[in-house]
């Protein structure tokens, strides 16, 4: 595909999602030419730094990421694209400077992508900002706006900053980024469930018992404890990233791959997810902070030991979550989400349980450890697909014992692609598929506000667990007194 140049616009272009990130990712889309000529990075930020200082700053960046696969030559090209602009936010004078930046069609491309790297509280006013100055105007050129989460505090808030920026950009302009969504395991489960007709028959409530989705982390909150301390395990990872794994692993098949198509079918997945009522809370969410443990044989903080952390904070750095989805193919069939930080080990997976088989027929054997069948889904660091059965011993008795069937997702020689270039190809390409649209974040809060909404009133207590374990004991969540948290990609034998 011939893709048109673009001016891409990074505010924020100093912190910490940038260094780690949005420049390694850019630097790579151009290793592998598919940045088209003419593409320029204009990088915002605060601190006075000259273009030589900002070319040093972001060969730190590429060459900490890129390490032994670092191209001076590729480097050389890649900085001819680079253009540091140095404002504030909050004045006038750095948005009517970059006006006549970009105005300057001699160098920039008319199309023009704008990434807010910044906080959510600026959202609002840089968007107005940038109309004043007539940096939305499409008469030459195509205007978007990527925005990173979090999208609001809760549905009301969602509503009035989806509100202000109506005032500003059209829903196509505006591409709301889930960096989950651009993993490649994360893209393949549409692939795994769409594309091998022998799984559909048994993708429903007949045949599958219920299904975990379960992101954990071995990190604390590092030095972002001023935001986390405000927004919580819940906001942080279960309300954007864990739903939207929830509604591909969960939805129709679309009409086609267009962005609207697959979009229309989310949005009926969180539609259909019954409401929790608040006094059923209790019920089907559970939080916790981690308290001073181990990880990988050191000692580590608790939670309230963490910087920026108020000595009475019930901020939950674990959440837990049990969800129905009252449709056809799903009634009855438990949903079970958990997320965590300072847990025993860091993995996203995506478990689905099968049925157990009827056991009539091996009631005169000698079986043991007669386990039901799993789909594992393996989406960080481990990517693969394994699909676990049940087999006979080699010998004279009727044992049994687990095999599984394992497909990787990437051969040997195939080298990992970061999210972020995805994302960004696809920006520039129109493609909105893997961005979420308003109405999916809307529900997804509506999913959400009543648990926190509970949690906000009760202040007397949160549970802890050691960090360095899989968590506290929750186990209140489950329907079923078989039913426990899956948390390996190996055989477990209950």
């Amino acid at each position: 595909m011939n893709l048109d140049p673009c001016t891409y616009v990074i505010f924020g272009a100093t912190g910490n999602l940038s260094r780690i990130k949005l420049m390694p990712a850019l630097y790579h889309l151009d290793v592998a030419n598919r940045l088209p000529d003419g593409t320029r990075i204009v990088a915002i930020g605060r601190r006075p730094w000259d273009q030589d200082k900002w070319l040093s700053e972001v060969r730190d960046m590429v060459t900490a990421k890129a390490k032994d696969e670092f191209d001076e030559s590729v480097f050389q090209r890649f900085c001819t694209r680079l253009v540091y602009h140095q404002g504030d936010l909050g004045e006038a004078q750095c948005f009517s400077q970059l006006a006549t930046l970009l105005n300057d069609k001699a160098k920039f491309a008319h199309n023009i992508a704008f990434y807010l790297s910044i906080s959510p509280s600026d959202f609002g006013p840089v968007m107005e900002m940038l109309s004043n100055n007539q940096l939305f105007n499409e008469e030459l050129g195509w205007r978007r706006v990527i925005i990173e989460k979090p999208f609001g505090y809760d549905s009301e808030s969602a509503h009035a900053l989806q509100k202000r920026i109506s005032h500003y950009l059209t829903e196509e302009q505006i591409y709301r980024i889930d960096h989950y969504l651009g993993k490649g395991m994360v893209q393949n489960v549409l692939v795994f469930r769409f594309a091998n007709v022998m799984l559909e028959p048994l993708w429903n409530r007949n045949y599958i018992d219920h299904i975990q989705i379960t992101h954990s982390e071995e990190i604390g909150i590092d030095s972002r404890g001023d935001y986390y301390n405000g927004a919580g395990a819940m906001r942080d990872m279960l309300q954007s990233h864990l739903l939207q794994l929830l509604t591909l692993v969960t939805m129709e098949p679309p009409a086609s791959m267009e962005a609207e198509s697959l979009r229309d079918e989310k949005v009926k997945v969180l539609k259909s997810i019954r409401p929790i009522p608040k006094e059923a809370v209790h019920g089907h969410a559970f939080r916790a902070q981690y308290a001073p443990g181990h990880i990988n044989g050191e000692r580590v903080n608790g939670y309230l030991q963490e910087a920026n952390i108020p000595a009475d904070s019930i901020t939950e750095t674990y959440a837990s979550m049990k969800l129905h989805i009252d449709n056809w193919r799903w009634r009855g069939v438990p949903m079970y989400l958990r997320t965590g930080k300072r847990m025993a080990k860091a993995q996203s997976t995506i478990s689905i349980c099968f049925r157990h088989p009827p056991l009539q027929f091996f009631r005169d054997t000698n079986m043991q450890c007669m386990t039901q069948n799993w789909i594992l889904l393996g989406i960080q660091p481990e990517e693969c697909i394994r699909i676990e059965m049940t087999v006979k011993e080699p010998g004279l008795e009727m044992k049994t014992r687990t095999s599984s069937l394992d497909a990787s997702f990437r051969n040997e020689d195939e080298k990992a692609i970061d999210a972020y270039e995805d994302l960004l190809l696809d920006v520039l390409k129109g493609d909105r598929s893997l961005f979420l649209r308003f109405d999916e974040v809307e529900h997804a809060w509506r999913i959400v506000d009543p648990i926190l909404q509970t949690w906000a009133i009760e202040r007397d207590f949160i549970a802890t667990y050691p960090a360095g374990s899989w968590g506290p004991e929750d186990s209140r969540l489950f329907e079923k007194s078989d039913h426990f948290w899956r948390s390996t990609l190996t055989p477990e034998c209950k």
